[in-house]
């Protein structure tokens, strides 16, 4: 399945450009043409990669890694027209991975990309054991411990919670957590997470009704809790 990167900058003929040499590429391409046109393609296509410009209308680079940042950590290289060196610092404190100068040549940009993707794909290599915590998850014996005592789990509620575990503090809504379970995601079909939830909080839970690990956030979706907040 070829790797979708998103495209956000306002000038089209740029994106154009860009779309077209990538497509070429064997990448599968969104655009945008501001940062707030880029939040919604973003949330709906799950980019694995963004290029995004700086200086933008209506939202610009910056805010656009700000907002975008506490909901994924999609990789993001940065495309800019400043020379200045505070202004690609501070791209990259926001959290971007990289950035490139206009202009730029495509074949840079492309190396640039896939050795991000590269870079990113190893970070992403799910850990076999996952400790969070009293809770363990050992992803290759499918075993999953709550202190010293082991927990039956089906199937659907392990990966339900392998997910969680995974990115502590992070929320997922029901339709990417019915995504990452089922590799689809159909409205009128998200409640069936509610109910993956309601007993993987009765397996775990000291109190199903007061859960501390497994949180709702109401209008969002679900989170395991941090740590920090325990």
């Amino acid at each position: 399945m070829p790797k979708k990167i998103l495209i956000v900058d306002d000038n089209l003929q740029l994106r154009s450009m860009v779309k077209s040499y990538l497509t070429q590429e064997g990448f599968s391409i969104e655009t945008a043409s501001n940062g707030k046109e880029a939040l919604f393609v973003a949330r709906y296509e799950k980019p694995d990669l963004i290029l995004l410009d700086i200086m933008m209308p209506e939202m610009d680079g910056y805010e656009f890694i700000r907002a975008y940042s506490r909901e994924a950590d999609t990789p993001v290289i940065l495309l800019t027209a400043k020379i200045e060196e505070n202004d690609k610092v501070v791209g990259l404190e926001l959290g971007a991975d990289d950035y490139i100068t206009k202009p730029f040549s495509m074949r840079e940009l492309t190396a640039r990309i896939r050795a991000v993707l590269r870079r990113v794909g190893k970070q992403d290599a799910p850990a076999d054991l996952l400790r969070v915590a009293d809770i363990t998850l050992d992803r290759a014996g499918r075993v999953v411990k709550v202190g010293d005592r082991q927990v039956d789990l089906t199937s659907s509620e392990f990966d339900l919670l392998a997910v969680l575990m995974a990115a502590p503090g992070r929320v997922f809504s029901r339709l990417e957590l019915l995504e990452r379970l089922q590799g689809t995601a159909y409205e009128g079909y998200e409640r069936t997470i509610d109910v993956h939830i309601h007993n993987l909080r009765n397996k775990i839970e000291l109190e199903p009704n007061r859960p501390i690990y497994v949180e709702t956030l109401y209008g969002a979706g679900y989170r395991f809790a941090p740590q920090n907040e325990r």
